[in-house]
């Protein structure tokens, strides 16, 4: 990054101050960040990507630990964790104890019947129809 871009980060910084939650301007415009402007300017896709891309990372790190060897987990079922640790945050994803214990028994049929089980299957529609079918059919690789 140049200086002169260095240099106007610290002046707006300075200025606008940084503030990490959505927060009222004194235009009264919800305003994040460094004062951009949530209401007139919002994000661009990049940003929002960007957004997406940090808080996947984040599920991870949370889920790593909870499961027996994750990253050998069959794909869809990674992405259903990570879809619903997403949705839920880590402690309401941390109340389904019993699929939790399923998944690392391996035995993905009894996951997405306690998935099918909860509040949140109702709560998300088709979300959960799609989430619950990809743990059900989810298989070990042979061998």
């Amino acid at each position: 990054m140049n200086r002169f871009k260095e240099n106007m980060i610290r002046q707006l910084t300075r200025h606008e101050g940084l503030r990490l939650k959505p927060y009222l301007c004194p235009a009264g415009k919800l305003t994040i960040g460094i004062g951009r402007n949530l209401e007139g300017k919002g994000i661009t896709k990049q940003e929002a990507v960007m957004l997406l891309e940090n808080d996947i990372q984040e599920c991870l790190d949370d889920l790593i630990p909870l499961f027996d060897a994750f990253d050998t987990l069959p794909e869809p079922v990674r992405q259903v964790l990570v879809d619903m640790r997403f949705n839920l945050g880590p402690g309401r994803f941390r109340q389904f104890k019993k699929m939790i214990a399923a998944v690392n028994a391996r035995n993905f049929p009894q996951a997405a019947a306690q998935m099918k089980a909860s509040r949140w299957y109702l709560q998300v529609g088709k979300r959960a129809e799609t989430l619950t079918a990809m743990m059900a059919s989810a298989q070990l690789p042979d061998g």
